[in-house]
């Protein structure tokens, strides 16, 4: 596979898992409205993190799209990391609203 067709793959990809966190990213806005103060505090912490990503995510696949065929490969592995970074940042998020959801659901009851 040449640079260039390597390159159009490796954006799409970024380009669809960006497009999954951010309907992610719109769920927990949706849940943070029908919170409780408190809960709407920590849910907003944890989508303003998550946006901060997002933001360093689309800057980072704007550099690779606007690199030539040939540079690319240098940008890939600081996308790499980037894209380890925002994987785990998402995962940590979801565990820990996910964590809090179940404990408000346990004091409902």
């Amino acid at each position: 596979m040449e640079n260039q067709e390597k390159k159009e793959t490796y954006h799409q990809k970024i380009q669809e898992q960006l497009d999954e966190w951010r309907a992610d990213i719109d769920r927990l806005k949706e849940k943070a409205k029908n919170a409780k103060a408190e809960s709407k505090l920590k849910y907003q912490e944890n989508i303003d993190k998550l946006e901060l990503k997002m933001n360093e995510g689309k800057s980072k696949l704007k550099d690779l799209k606007e690199s030539s065929a040939e540079a690319w490969d240098a940008l890939k592995d600081g996308a790499d990391s980037i894209w380890d970074t925002m994987k785990a940042t998402f995962a940590e998020v979801r565990e820990k609203l996910t964590d809090k959801d179940d404990n408000d659901d346990d004091k409902k009851a």
